[in-house]
């Protein structure tokens, strides 16, 4: 499988604090990444390094074999981020129909993608008067309608019930098995075993890049908080 995404010596400052230190990772196409991590790790900024909106101090981004924030990559990347970039005055259709406009997206784009999240029903509904995870599955459409390559989604599911994170996890599935690049940010370690590979970051640094299996079998334990605890531990003892 090849990689969609190669992350390289990637250095992040803010003012003097640095934020990310050099980290590497890769992530191939056609599968979910998921990056995860506690709040403040660098999770966020290495997603805006990746859409090409966050300034790096050294090393870089390639994506789909062009450097991050390239002219070529302007329509392939979908982008949500943890705040709905929706407007709440504005129906779900003519807020999907706005992004469709800005990436140029074929007739019947709009109704296509309504139907692929599950709105069709709620077409005609201003997006102020939806639920937490409506609002997240609008912000989802408004990503899908001008039919990405790759999807970078930060922290899709946090404050969900089970059931919703349930059925968006079974649409990202869904979306990497039709050949799309997910990659996918959360600090809730049970997510780790939906995705296809796992970036561990913690105070940013990569502490792991590996398949969730892989980093079990390395660990010796099923039970990836377990896994991540202990690779923390060795780091530390090191």
């Amino acid at each position: 499988m090849s990689d969609s995404i190669v992350v390289d010596r990637l250095t992040v400052r803010r003012g003097h604090r640095p934020v990310l230190h050099g980290i590497n990772a890769r992530m191939p196409k056609g599968s979910i990444t998921g990056l995860l991590g506690p709040s403040g790790a660098g999770k966020t900024t290495l997603m805006r390094a990746i859409v090409g909106t966050q300034k790096v101090r050294s090393g870089g981004v390639t994506v789909e074999g062009h450097p991050a924030g390239s002219a070529a990559l302007r329509y392939r990347i979908g982008y949500v981020t943890q705040d709905n970039a929706i407007y709440g005055d504005l129906t779900v259709e003519r807020n999907i129909a706005y992004y469709a406009a800005l990436y140029r997206a074929p007739k019947g784009a709009v109704k296509s993608v309504l139907a692929q999240v599950g709105l069709t029903d709620h077409a005609g509904q201003r997006a102020d008067r939806l639920s937490g995870g409506q609002r997240t599955r609008v912000s989802l459409a408004c990503a899908l309608v001008g039919d990405p390559d790759i999807l970078v989604l930060d922290e899709p599911t946090v404050g969900l019930d089970p059931v919703l994170r349930e059925q968006l996890w079974d649409d990202f599935r869904d979306l990497a098995d039709d050949g799309r690049t997910l990659v996918v940010s959360s600090h809730v370690m049970d997510e780790a075993d939906r995705c296809d590979r796992v970036v561990l970051i913690r105070e940013g640094r990569v502490v792991a890049d590996e398949t969730p299996a892989a980093l079990k079998r390395a660990t010796g334990t099923d039970d990836l908080d377990e896994a991540f605890l202990t690779v923390i531990r060795s780091r530390e003892e090191d």
